[in-house]
């Protein structure tokens, strides 16, 4: 009950009732389903995993180009009848891989690369679906934490494009003159899956802790091995791009033996006649000898910049961080030893699509360790 005696201005402070603060105090205001959401997200991520491998096995098997028309909404039904298949086949024999390539094929070998194809469109509409579901169902709850709608609305969007994406790949492939899909428009697609899936993966970090924790950590971030690892997460990225351009045009099949490139007349560091395709520029996506070299010389550069930034992380002083640049280093080791055994034995699809599975788990551990230099993990003084 309050009162109006007066207080004598000798009074101990300490006298004072102070309230006293909640512990949480900063995530008691909006902070959301956080763990609900991570779940989520990390249902997004294993789908976007599965959709990256059922991409790379669908160009494996040649079966990106055999459904010649982007139909969102009907497209989900699979051809019902006999004539309905008939369609289907009759435009696929339009187009130049069937006639070049694959002409003869029978209707039980056009059915296996469809579903292929069908199967791949198909999970991308199922992430979609996902996605649409857990973003309104957190938003119409409000339940999403104050400053995450725009970071998760994101993600919805960068699906979208996905999609148009995919469609804008496998039309390059329709057109005369080509068998399989323009390597570039390739790299795009596979490049923008890897942005989506680090996107997800980062957020799903940010959520496994509270946001008066992040922000404690961010103090003690160690500002030299967050630049190191952004160029690292950049130079990666690069090198993704790289193999899908080699796995576009097929190089990884050609010049099959390590570290040099045999040729007709032997065996050369270099490969043979790089730039005699017109205009110039084409050989740096169509040139097989050259493109495969150039994936072969990132992936030096690459590894040796890797092989810096553990050197350098292993001076930090939380374990944790120690730990997640070792992880880096361990797997991009095992994904060097994949890439070499796939050139030797010519990227049989077992072998190319481990190689493709690995690198996707390199991307998220370089992730990962980015994300620990930047908000460390405590430890007590004996290191835990």
């Amino acid at each position: 009950m309050a009162t109006n005696t007066p207080r004598n201005i000798f009074e101990d402070v300490s006298d004072v009732q102070k309230p006293i603060a909640a512990p949480g105090g900063i995530d008691a205001k909006g902070h959301g389903a956080r763990g609900a959401i991570r779940v989520w997200l990390m249902m997004l991520f294993a789908l976007v995993v599965v959709m990256i491998t059922v991409g790379g096995l669908t160009r494996l098997t040649d079966s990106g180009l055999s459904i010649t028309e982007w139909a969102p909404i009907s497209g989900s039904v699979p051809p019902m009848s006999a004539a309905a298949w008939e369609a289907e086949f009759e435009a696929y024999k339009q187009i130049p891989e069937y006639i070049e390539q694959n002409a003869g094929m029978s209707m039980a070998e056009f059915k296996v690369i469809y579903y292929w194809e069908w199967g791949h469109r198909q999970l991308g509409r199922v992430i979609g679906l996902v996605w649409a579901l857990g973003f309104f169902w957190f938003l119409l709850r409000r339940q999403i934490p104050v400053g995450w709608t725009g970071r998760l609305l994101l993600l919805g969007g960068l699906g979208g494009l996905q999609g148009a994406i995919g469609w804008w790949m496998v039309s390059s492939g329709l057109r005369d003159g080509m068998l399989d899909v323009a390597s570039y428009r390739l790299a795009t697609h596979l490049g923008l899956a890897f942005v989506i899936l680090g996107f997800i993966a980062w957020y799903v970090f940010l959520l496994s802790r509270r946001e008066a924790d992040l922000m404690q950590a961010r103090r003690n971030g160690e500002r030299s091995l967050i630049t190191l690892g952004s160029v690292l997460v950049g130079f990666a990225f690069v090198q993704i791009l790289l193999g899908a351009l080699v796995a576009g045009i097929d190089a990884g099949r050609d010049f099959p033996n390590w570290p040099l490139m045999t040729t007709g007349t032997g065996a050369s560091f270099f490969p043979p006649d790089p730039f005699l395709i017109e205009p110039l520029w084409r050989n740096f996506f169509e040139d097989a000898g050259l493109v495969q070299f150039i994936h072969r010389m990132s992936a030096y550069g690459l590894f040796a910049f890797a092989v810096f930034v553990w050197l350098r992380a292993r001076k930090s002083a939380n374990g944790h961080t120690r730990f997640g640049f070792n992880v880096v280093i361990a797997v991009m080791t095992v994904q060097m030893i994949i890439g070499i055994v796939t050139v030797l034995y010519s990227a049989p699809a077992n072998i190319a699509i481990i190689h493709q599975f690995v690198a996707v788990v390199l991307w998220v551990f370089i992730l990962r360790a980015r994300y620990l230099s930047r908000y460390p993990i405590p430890q007590t003084i004996r290191g835990t």
